[in-house]
């Protein structure tokens, strides 16, 4: 299973179309939005693209509740399975006790990757590239014995996207 993470979007949804796009290049399944959405086009841009996915309310999305029936987003912090794999998503990183198999949460604009006790938590970085000169997603491959995620960056002013792979046998 390949699953597509992006988060913190904000009012940059070129930058999230073009992210979207070099994921579903990689063959990318299924997405996850960690939030910080901010425009209902960002959430209608899934529908768009006939993707299955799950998205979560950011600090900043308090506007899109009354979008909350015609999309797939939720509260926080939101439980959900993919095959046997167990889920918690979130945008704050406030609940990081490994309850699940992966952990994915955003806010921080920053890209974290770890893998301690039998528990994957990751943060895809930002779309926006608010804090950075690069918007930055995450594919994430779950086999029956690994996890493998791919960390890509891509320039603000360029289309070439660089890859940072990990690794993790699970246990």
């Amino acid at each position: 299973m390949k699953i597509g993470i992006i988060s913190d979007s904000h009012k940059k949804t070129g930058r999230q179309r073009k992210a979207i796009e070099h994921l579903l290049k990689e063959g990318a399944e299924f997405f996850i939005h960690a939030g910080d959405i901010l425009k209902e086009e960002n959430l209608s841009m899934f529908d768009e693209f006939n993707l299955k996915y799950v998205s979560i309310f950011g600090n900043n999305d308090h506007h899109l509740i009354e979008a909350m029936n015609r999309y797939n987003i939720y509260q926080e912090p939101y439980y959900f399975k993919k095959g046997s794999i167990k889920f918690k998503l979130m945008h704050l990183p406030l609940y990081l006790n490994p309850d699940t198999d992966i952990i994915i949460f955003g806010h921080t604009h920053f890209y974290e990757c770890e893998y301690k006790n039998s528990t994957l938590y990751l943060n895809p970085g930002e779309v926006c590239a608010r804090n950075r000169p690069f918007s930055s997603a995450v594919l994430l491959e779950v086999n029956n014995d690994s996890y493998i995620v791919n960390h890509f960056n891509r320039e603000i002013k360029t289309n070439k996207w660089e890859n940072e792979k990990n690794i993790f046998m699970r246990n």
